[in-house]
């Protein structure tokens, strides 16, 4: 995972994600990612619940070229 942290409290999932970081562009180039779980991850203390989660935002670069 990248720049995905989580926790289960009282029955809920806590995700915390730091928006300052970022991890370059995607592989398309059109956004640039700044946290991911890189594939569909198994939620801690309930192996059936998974969670697939990515955030990102637009490249400039790519916007400025559409």
């Amino acid at each position: 995972m990248k720049n995905v942290e989580w926790e289960v409290k009282d029955g809920k999932l806590i995700i915390t994600v730091d928006l300052t970081k970022t991890f370059g562009p995607s592989s398309s180039g059109k956004t640039t990612i700044i946290a991911s779980t890189e594939c569909n991850q198994r939620v801690p203390g309930d192996e059936d619940i998974k969670v697939g989660l990515n955030v990102y935002k637009p490249n400039p670069i790519a916007v400025a070229k559409a």
